[in-house]
């Protein structure tokens, strides 16, 4: 039941998202299209922010991020949630999603890297991840927004082919 009611705000979330920006919404508007109650919202989500985050977590943690065809996958059905990741990306307010996009692949990618080396990274492996999450996260940004021609299969194939090789060492290399 709790799960069904999360995806519900997120609808609500999503429909509101097409008609204004995210700085915009309230958890008022929010509630009011969801047809409930503050206290409902507020036990499933602490603000619209992490009701922004749980949306992406929904799509991302399906996506296997060393694999292209999952990667090209994911980055497919942002093309098809248009509207939501356009007003992700262009919110820059107190917690903005490009930067939770970021966080999240960096502790994605550095959970990969640990389980393969079998413990701790060292600070080039750390910064190497860092630097690759910030390049595919702002690079996604400006194919979803700018490029309405480039596949996203051909997009996820630059990106791992500009993957640091240290990283693809670690990542691809058995």
């Amino acid at each position: 039941m709790a799960e069904r009611t999360k995806i519900w705000i997120a609808e609500a979330m999503k429909r509101l998202l097409v008609r204004k920006p995210l700085a915009k919404i309230f958890v008022t508007d929010i509630c009011k299209e969801a047809e409930l109650e503050r206290p409902t919202f507020y036990y499933h989500f602490k603000d619209k922010y992490d009701l922004m985050a749980w949306i992406f977590c929904q799509q991302a943690m399906q996506t296997d991020v060393l694999s292209v065809e999952s990667a090209a996958k994911a980055m497919n059905s942002m093309r098809q949630d248009y509207v939501y990741f356009k007003r992700a990306y262009e919110d820059n307010s107190q917690s903005p999603m490009w930067a939770y996009m970021h966080e999240y692949f960096v502790k994605r990618y550095s959970e990969i890297a640990m389980e393969r080396t079998g413990g701790a990274l060292d600070a080039q492996a750390k910064f190497s991840i860092r630097l690759y999450c910030y390049g595919t996260v702002g690079m996604t940004r400006e194919w979803l927004m700018n490029d309405n021609i480039t596949p996203a299969e051909t997009i996820v194939t630059m990106m791992f082919n500009s993957m640091p090789e240290s990283l693809k060492g670690l990542f691809f290399d058995k």
